[in-house]
C-alpha cells in the first residue's frame, strides 16, 4: 500500500461514504474517489419515509458529512457521474462523459432502484416511487395538501408512506395482492398486527388484490383492481420492492445472483472488486448462504468492513440483519432473518394490544428472528443475544414476562 494507489467507490451513498470514511480512520494515504449519480451529498435514506417525508427533520439532517468534511479527508466526491462501464482488466471505471478512473481496488455500492409499475397508465403524471431525496419532496409537496392518495403495495414503503399521508390528513388505500400486508417479512401474524394498525388510523385496506391500470389524462385519476374496484386517486405510491443495480457488475462479468455475489468479507470473485449494501448478495457464516439485505444497517455496517477488507484485513460482514420503522405512534425495531424455509412458531411476549411487546420467531425450538414494539428501554440488543446464541429456547418461558430475557440466555 502506498500513497500513489486510487481506491475508487461507485455509490456516494451510505455504504459508500462509510467506507471511505473507514479508509482513512484506517491510515490509507493514498487517492479516493467517490463517484455518485446523484447530485446530493451522501445522505441517509430512512428519513425519507419517515420524519423528513412528515417535516418532523430538516434536510440538513439526513447528510453524513457536509462538504468541507470530504475536503479536509481529501475524498474526491465526483456527484452527478453516473459510471457506465468497468473494464476489470484495464483495472478502469468509465463515466458518461467519457472520463475514465483508473483503480487499485473497486468498491461497488451501486444501491437499488424501485421496480416500476408496469401498467397501462402506469407512466402518468402523480405516480410517485420513492428512493431518492427528491422523490420525498415531491411527494410531501403532494400530500401536505391532503386528497386522496391509493398506496400500491404493503411492504416498508407503502406502509410507511401511507402513514405520513394519514398525517397530512390525505385519505388512504393500500393495495396488496398478499393476504396481509408484510407478509415475506414478518408472516402472516405480525402482518395482520400492522394491518390492525393502519385500519385503526383509517386506512382502507384492500388486500388479496392486484392493480391492473391506472386511469387519467395525462395525470393519475384512479387505480383500478382485479375485481374491478376503482379507486380515485389525486396521487399513487408505488412501493412494489426493489432490484439491484447490477448492471456494471453483469458487463463486466462478475458473477450476479439476486444482486453481486461476495464472501464473508464483501469480496467478488475478482480480487480487486468488492460490492457492499443493497447490492451486494453477502455470505452470511451465521445462516450458511448467500443474503441480500435492503436496509440502512447493512449498509452502515458493511461500508467498513468492506473498507477493512480492500486494505487486506481479515475481516467478516457478520452482522445480524437489522431494521426498524417508525409509523403513527408505533416504533419498532426487528433482527434477524426468515430465511427461505420461514419458521414454525411466533411467539409473543408483552401487551401485543397495548402496542408494547416483544415477537420471536422460532425455527427447530432456536431463535431466528425477533422484534421489538415501543420497548425501547430493552431494545433489540437481548434479541440479538438470543439469536446469536443458537440454544434452544422454552417458547412459555419466552412468552413470560416475569421471566428476564437475560436468564433464557443462561439456561
Amino acid at each position: 500500500m502506498n500513497s500513489e494507489e486510487t481506491y475508487v467507490i461507485v455509490g456516494a451513498s451510505l455504504a459508500g461514504a462509510t467506507a471511505a470514511e473507514t479508509l482513512r480512520e484506517d491510515g490509507f494515504p493514498g487517492r479516493i474517489v467517490l463517484i455518485g449519480a446523484e447530485t446530493e451529498l451522501p445522505y441517509e435514506r430512512p428519513p425519507l419515509s419517515k420524519s423528513y417525508l412528515l417535516g418532523t427533520a430538516e434536510r440538513a439532517t439526513i447528510y453524513l458529512h457536509d462538504e468541507h468534511w470530504y475536503g479536509e479527508k481529501s475524498v474526491e466526491l465526483m456527484l452527478g457521474r453516473r459510471a457506465t462501464r468497468l473494464d476489470r482488466r484495464a483495472h478502469e471505471v468509465e463515466l458518461d462523459d467519457g472520463q475514465r478512473i483508473g483503480y487499485n481496488k473497486l468498491l461497488l455500492a451501486t444501491g437499488a432502484s424501485p421496480r416500476r409499475l408496469r401498467l397501462p397508465g402506469g407512466d402518468l403524471d402523480g405516480v410517485h416511487y420513492l428512493r431518492r431525496v427528491e422523490d420525498s419532496d415531491r411527494l410531501r409537496e403532494t400530500i401536505r395538501g391532503g386528497g386522496r392518495v391509493v398506496v400500491v403495495g404493503g411492504g416498508w414503503i407503502g406502509l410507511e408512506t401511507a402513514a405520513a399521508a394519514r398525517e397530512y390528513g390525505c385519505d388512504v388505500t393500500v393495495i396488496d395482492p398478499q393476504p396481509t400486508p408484510l407478509l415475506a417479512a414478518l408472516g402472516s401474524e405480525m402482518g395482520e398486527f400492522f394491518a390492525g394498525l393502519h385500519r385503526q388510523h383509517g386506512v382502507d385496506l384492500r388486500l388479496g388484490r392486484s392493480v391492473t391500470s391506472l386511469g387519467g389524462r395525462g395525470r393519475v385519476s384512479s387505480v383500478t383492481t382485479d375485481d374491478g374496484g376503482e379507486f380515485p386517486a389525486d396521487a399513487v405510491i408505488v412501493g412494489i420492492g426493489a432490484r439491484p443495480n447490477t448492471e456494471l457488475a453483469e458487463q463486466s462479468g462478475l458473477s450476479c445472483d439476486n444482486g453481486i455475489v461476495v464472501d464473508q468479507s464483501l469480496r467478488t470473485d475478482d480480487p480487486d472488486v468488492y460490492a457492499v449494501g443493497d447490492v451486494a448478495s453477502s455470505f452470511s457464516p451465521l445462516y450458511g448462504t448467500q443474503i441480500r439485505v435492503e436496509h440502512w444497517a447493512n449498509a452502515l455496517q458493511g461500508g467498513p468492513v468492506a473498507a477493512k477488507a480492500m486494505l487486506g484485513r481479515q475481516v467478516t460482514h457478520d452482522h445480524l440483519p437489522y431494521f426498524f420503522t417508525d409509523q403513527y405512534d408505533l416504533g419498532m425495531e426487528f433482527s434477524g432473518w426468515l430465511g427461505t424455509d420461514g419458521y414454525d412458531q411466533l411467539v409473543t411476549r408483552g401487551d401485543v394490544d397495548g402496542r408494547a411487546f416483544h415477537a420471536f420467531w422460532l425455527g427447530d425450538h432456536r431463535v431466528i428472528a425477533g422484534m421489538h414494539v415501543n420497548l425501547w428501554n430493552d431494545g433489540v440488543e437481548p434479541i440479538q443475544e438470543l439469536i446469536r446464541s443458537g440454544r434452544p429456547v422454552d417458547p412459555d418461558r419466552l412468552a413470560d414476562t416475569s421471566v428476564p430475557l437475560i436468564e433464557l440466555l443462561k439456561a
